[in-house]
């Protein structure tokens, strides 16, 4: 479901185009976005930093090309987006020695620091490819091909790359479970051990 409501405005995105035209189908993107984050903002009363981003940057290119009507503006959106997101996660590992696919996913899998840099520089690589796959397909393609585009083949590549990290990752994700068992039975064996040697000073 969360798959389905991320994918809200693209959805009426593309379905606005398909009925009326490439301005129509803006409008009602941004006002699909705003609409997302206002009944997150109202179930939760939080949203994720990332969608506020991706609100101001349709809101800036979706607004410039209703006011200019070029459709040029909403063809970079993608794009801005899918680098902005590249160049947090690589001037925050370069930058400032933070790996944030770590920090966003260290509580559902434990994984080698070598992994964690891995697979912070593959995302990041796939956001800047998938920025320019986005460029190329807008501008070298008719405007009804890149609509059809970025519902089902942004989204579909995101869903293959998503899969192979999985499957490389697969080995690693197997052996996570020991080592929560482990780290639960070292655990307990040291508050056995606490618990005995309070008792013997209680005794003494």
């Amino acid at each position: 479901m969360k798959f389905l409501f991320d994918l809200f405005p693209v959805i009426l995105f593309f379905l606005a185009f398909k009925l009326y035209d490439i301005f129509i189908a803006t409008a009602v993107a941004i006002a699909a976005a705003i609409a997302q984050i206002g009944w997150l903002w109202f179930r939760r009363r939080q949203v994720d930093k990332m969608m506020w981003i991706n609100l101001a940057i349709i809101v800036i290119f979706g607004g410039a090309t209703l006011i200019s009507q070029d459709e040029t503006f909403i063809k970079w959106k993608p794009t801005v987006l899918y680098w902005l997101i590249a160049a947090v996660l690589l001037a925050s590992h370069v930058i400032f020695r933070k790996n944030l696919m770590q920090a966003m996913l260290e509580k559902q899998m434990v994984l080698p620091l070598p992994i964690w840099n891995k697979l912070n520089w593959s995302w990041a690589g796939f956001f800047l490819t998938m920025g320019c796959v986005n460029l190329y397909v807008a501008f070298s393609f008719p405007l009804d091909t890149w609509v059809s585009f970025k519902l089902f083949g942004a989204t579909g590549l995101m869903l293959v790359f998503v899969i192979g990290q999985v499957m490389l990752l697969g080995k690693y994700l197997q052996e996570a479970p020991a080592v929560v068992t482990e780290n639960v039975a070292d655990s307990e064996q040291s508050d056995r051990k606490r618990e005995g040697e309070s008792k013997i000073s209680k005794e003494k």
